[in-house]
């Protein structure tokens, strides 16, 4: 049994003064054979804690079906890292941030037309009583008064930077509370007055997040908090990467100046992020620009710059950051794990095809509505939509008008593709309709829905009217759900055709000894990839990320199969495994 609680401005554990030296990695972003790995390089650093997230949407996909298995084993994370010698943080959410698909909460709460999130709305209270009743009974034998290895926990997630429902706050941390959560709470917010006064909750330590100038934001802090440990909850020491931007860095030696400066402060750290790893899949997350509104979806990778790359290599800010730590405490020895096996190939070309369209009926069951329905009405989560429609409008040249879409939508006539839609760009497509009936189907892609800011309610699908011309709205569609998880009853063909439409690509190739690759896409424009039915996520011309990285464990000796749905397809679909990472666009 220990404790571990604050006296004056300091921690303790055990009765002795103790500075939490953290370090964050999501175990939902590294798969669980590689977990060992990535924390024996965190404590190596001479880091003394992890911190993690709990990502609520993965851990309930469905009301009230819950899965803490394999990769979601968020227990099994915490006793290893116990076992390694680690405390840990743990941020159960609801709201996570994370540039993790909508923040963490799950899409199916926004099936409700009337939804509220992060407040007191009794329903979004009442989805998240049902998630604490799964978690905290799994977390609550783990904490430090029990013998585990969990020192504090989070109240909600930079709450001062969307609302102002204190009795939201207040009830999160009675909820907490009230089903055993002993340890030390704390809140964390950006150290400006809004947030600090809007994301507080009153006896629970304050804490803040910033990637520079330490002084300031420690003092910006301590008007809020006049006693109690100073911490910075995320020391920003790089930033995540939006398709269509340039690549974020920040040099090893300005990262590790500005940690020396929250050290030399006497305060204790959690190193935002020490190794970010891979949002897979459809979990990528959104900003929207906070002056112009634009959608920003964010990429795969969540490299965050960090002292750990996405593959697991210890960078030149490792380094640096380690030289810092050991100014301030005595360093283990720098022993790290022996390097991961990496594995490449050539330029491969995958053989087999079969079109999107022509595949509905295995991937599908349309469902019927007047007008066009949000994903989320459709009982869907992630992945495309396609609507369709039969028009029988006067021959000649109109306009197609979509009034709201989520996010990207490709627009085809009688199986030909006539143009793309994005969300914030005009929603007109001009088309000239021949003297006879013709199928209208709109494609929409879910770029992954907004984690961070005032626009969270960000339903997916076509939202609004469909129109020709001025005044005829499209009525009778079908739509059909393509969440795309299971591609098993697929019909793959053999063939030398002209690829027409989005079309799925399938290869197979030999594996002698599995390591880490990077898998780029040399014909693709934008698309997913699956390997071994594991789907590594999205990729797209626009970079900046031009390759998705590729687990050791996901590789198996012997035959592997990799399939792709190419949304543009340009011939034959060519793949290359890389060693390392390909540059940033």
């Amino acid at each position: 049994m220990s404790t571990f609680t604050v006296v004056g401005n300091d921690f303790h554990l055990d009765g002795r003064p103790h500075r939490l030296l953290s370090g964050a990695l999501h175990y939902f972003r590294v798969l669980p054979e590689q977990w060992e790995d990535r924390l024996l390089k965190l404590r190596a650093l001479g880091l003394n804690c992890v911190e993690t997230y709990v990502a609520w949407n993965l851990h309930e996909p469905r009301p009230g079906e819950f899965d803490f298995s394999g990769g979601l084993d968020l227990v099994a994370f915490v006793r290893l890292a116990e076992s390694l010698g680690l405390h840990v943080i743990v941020r159960p959410g609801p709201y996570i941030c994370a540039e993790w698909e909508f923040g963490g909460l799950p899409a199916w709460l926004l099936a409700d037309p009337d939804m509220a999130l992060r407040c007191s709305y009794r329903p979004y209270l009442d989805a998240v009583e049902r998630f604490f009743d799964a978690l905290l009974p799994l977390l609550l034998p783990l904490q430090v008064q029990h013998g585990g290895p969990i020192l504090a926990m989070q109240v909600e997630n930079e709450y001062g930077s969307y609302g102002s429902d204190k009795a939201y706050l207040v009830w999160l941390e009675q909820a907490l509370r009230e089903r055993g959560v002993e340890t030390l709470l704390f809140t964390s917010d950006g150290a400006l007055d809004f947030m600090l006064t809007h994301g507080s909750v009153p006896h629970v330590l304050k804490t803040a997040n910033f990637g520079s100038r330490a002084a300031g934001e420690f003092a910006k802090l301590r008007e809020y908090q006049p006693a109690g440990p100073l911490m910075c909850m995320e020391f920003w020491c790089g930033w995540f990467d939006h398709w269509g931007e340039q690549q974020h860095l920040r040099g090893a030696a300005d990262a590790a100046q500005a940690l020396d400066e929250v050290l030399a402060a006497g305060a204790s750290v959690n190193v935002f992020m020490f190794h970010g790893g891979t949002s897979f899949g459809f979990m990528n997350g959104a900003n929207t620009d906070l002056e112009t509104g634009a959608y920003q979806p964010t990429v795969g990778s969540y490299d965050y710059d960090a002292p750990l790359s996405e593959d697991g290599l210890p960078t030149a800010k490792y380094h640096a950051f380690r030289e810092v730590i050991g100014k301030y405490v005595e360093l283990p020895p720098l022993r790290l794990p022996p390097p991961v096996p990496r594995f490449e190939t050539g330029t491969l070309v995958l053989p087999e095809s079969q079109p999107l369209f022509a595949s509905l009926s295995r991937l599908s069951i349309p469902q019927s509505t007047p007008v066009p329905r949000s994903m989320e009405s459709l009982g869907q989560n992630y992945g495309f939509v396609l609507y369709r429609t039969q028009l029988n409008h006067p021959a000649g040249p109109t306009t197609l008008h979509l009034e709201q879409l989520h996010d990207r939508a490709q627009v085809f006539v009688d199986g030909v593709e006539i143009g793309t839609l994005e969300r914030d760009q005009p929603l007109s497509l001009a088309l000239t309709l021949p003297s006879r009936p013709v199928t209208l189907d709109i494609l929409v892609e879910n770029l992954g829905r907004v984690n961070y800011g005032p626009k969270l309610h960000d339903r997916k699908g076509i939202l609004g009217q469909v129109r020709l011309g001025t005044h005829t709205l499209l009525h009778h569609w079908q739509s059909y759900p393509l969440p795309l998880d299971d591609l098993s009853r697929l019909a793959f063909i053999q063939t030398t055709a002209a690829p027409s439409g989005p079309t799925f690509y399938r290869g197979r190739f030999e594996v002698e000894r599995p390591g880490d690759a990077f898998l780029s896409l040399p014909s693709g424009h934008k698309g997913v990839a699956w390997l071994n039915g594991f789907n590594l996520g999205r990729y797209w011309e626009r970079g900046p990320q031009t390759a998705l990285y590729v687990p050791a464990p996901l590789l198996k000796p012997g035959l592997n199969e990799l399939t792709v749905l190419e949304l543009h397809p340009r011939g034959e679909c060519q793949v290359r495994f890389s060693a390392q990472r390909p540059k940033a666009k």
